[in-house]
């Protein structure tokens, strides 16, 4: 693969993970702050939007396994056509709109609509990494690419969402360090103004970024269809036939390498969404850093691009069930921060965070390929079975974040978070240092057990790649 296919196929992804990005961290606290939702309907929201999004992904992978060749490819139809729906409600998933008692489904609609619709777009586009190339170490470096790219996505996202809708958080009475004998009065007066119709401007600026996140879509949709060329899939024989979808579901979920690495990943990254939906508000609310939030977002960001190749580099000379220790270094400085919270201090977490969160999101999608190569090697004479894996994957990882957020949500709503003042509840601020601190580190510690027992050694992979050579 030249350098030039794998920026353009790298570039691709990126929009997701810029409007992504700017949903996991500001969505929530859009919604409790400028919408006025309860934190139960916020709960609502993102639950359900994270479940539509999963129970899209085997849909996906059904029909796209079902799709015939065409010239310009299988799944790259999937993602042009999707493309621009995907823009449409992304912008009415941030649009306030005039009406207040069915705000709540107005925001369930738009948030499902964008989940499914990134869904058909993720499905093929991780999938065509398989159609890239039979080479391991270019599908690697291909991936090594596209997560670089995507952790600079996830930056864009946040950064260019922090520094448009920054304005709207911003209280200008509220104190940083308020009074020891705090008041009743002081607790519960507003730090922001009620934005009770679309032309506030708390409304305007979350809109205007919502208008330059789509931007970012068409824009990598045209270079991932210029760039990138997609291979008749290049691993079948000609005698091979596609295993059916529920066949090839059924076989999926039984191979052992793919359930260990499925069942690990999906404790991390609901670990990981959890503290990038919370850390917003645990800045604002928890901590005293109400106005270094969108700062210490950017410095997790940079540390998880920067750190991308580094990753890349320990995988290949350790091999990746080594490299994924190095998702644990944020869980003793997460709870140094819930517990000593310091600016100087803040800044040191956000920037170990942003290295495991690099390491998590490189090694899954590292580690999916071998899964894949691993299983056509038992099952020799099939194939279309690759939307199956990734489609699947994206599924239970969905729907174990969207339980997580769901979780987190309801938790604010049960302790009496309160949108729009200067000082929540006692009750609250140990809510979000138990989701910020000690709930991802009970996940993280889950998930890196089970993937002890993930069988595909370095070793491993050099047997299968030279058998799959054999083979073909």
């Amino acid at each position: 693969l030249s350098i030039c296919s794998k920026l353009c196929y790298a570039i691709g992804g990126a929009p997701n993970q810029v409007a992504g990005s700017a949903a996991a961290f500001f969505l929530q606290i859009y919604l409790l702050d400028i919408a006025h939702i309860t934190p139960f309907h916020a709960s609502l929201v993102l639950f359900i939007g994270k479940a539509s999004g999963a129970v899209t992904d085997p849909v996906a992978g059904f029909f796209i396994s079902k799709s015939r060749w065409t010239r310009i490819g299988r799944l790259m139809p999937w993602m042009l056509a999707c493309t621009p729906f995907t823009v449409v409600s992304y912008f009415f998933m941030w649009y306030l709109p005039p009406f207040v008692s069915g705000r709540a489904a107005w925001y369930v609609t738009f948030n499902c609509l964008f989940q499914a619709l990134t869904t058909l777009f993720q499905v093929p586009y991780s999938a065509l990494t398989m159609f890239l190339s039979t080479d391991q170490k270019d599908r690697d470096s291909a991936t090594a690419y596209r997560m670089t790219m995507e952790v600079l996505g996830t930056l864009i996202g946040a950064a260019l969402q922090g520094q448009i809708v920054a304005s709207a958080h911003v209280s200008h009475h509220c104190t940083v360090n308020p009074p020891v004998n705090t008041t009743d009065s002081w607790h519960d007066a507003p730090s922001i103004p009620d934005p009770s119709d679309i032309l506030s401007h708390q409304a305007k600026v979350y809109m205007i970024a919502a208008g330059v996140i789509g931007g970012v879509y068409i824009l990598g949709i045209v270079i991932l269809f210029l760039g990138v060329k997609e291979k008749d899939d290049p691993y079948a024989l000609s005698s091979d036939r596609a295993i059916p979808f529920c066949k090839g579901l059924g076989l999926t979920v039984k191979h052992g390498p793919y359930v260990k690495l499925t069942a690990s990943f999906l404790l991390i990254s609901t670990a990981v969404q959890l503290e990038q939906s919370n850390f917003v508000l645990f800045c604002t609310q928890a901590s005293g850093l109400r106005n270094h939030f969108q700062y210490l977002v950017v410095t997790i960001l940079v540390s998880a691009a920067v750190s991308v190749p580094f990753w890349q580099k320990i995988l290949q000379r350790f091999g990746k069930k080594c490299a994924a220790c190095g998702i644990s270094w944020m869980i003793p400085f997460a709870v140094m921060l819930v517990t000593i919270p310091n600016l100087i201090l803040a800044y040191l977490v956000a920037f170990v965070s942003g290295l495991s969160i690099a390491a998590s999101l490189l090694l899954p999608w590292s580690m999916l390929p071998d899964v894949v190569d691993n299983f056509r090697l038992q099952n020799p004479h099939g194939k279309g079975q690759e939307t199956i894996f990734y489609s699947s994957y994206v599924f239970f990882t969905k729907i174990s974040a969207g339980i997580g957020l769901g979780i987190s949500a309801a938790g604010l709503e049960f302790t009496g978070y309160k949108p729009g003042i200067c000082r929540q509840s006692d009750d609250v601020i140990l809510t979000l240092k138990i989701l910020i601190g000690a709930v991802p580190g009970i996940l993280i510690f889950m998930g890196l057990f089970i993937l002890f027992f993930y069988p595909i050694t370095e070793q491993s992979r050099k047997e299968t790649k030279l058998a799959l050579e054999a083979l073909r």
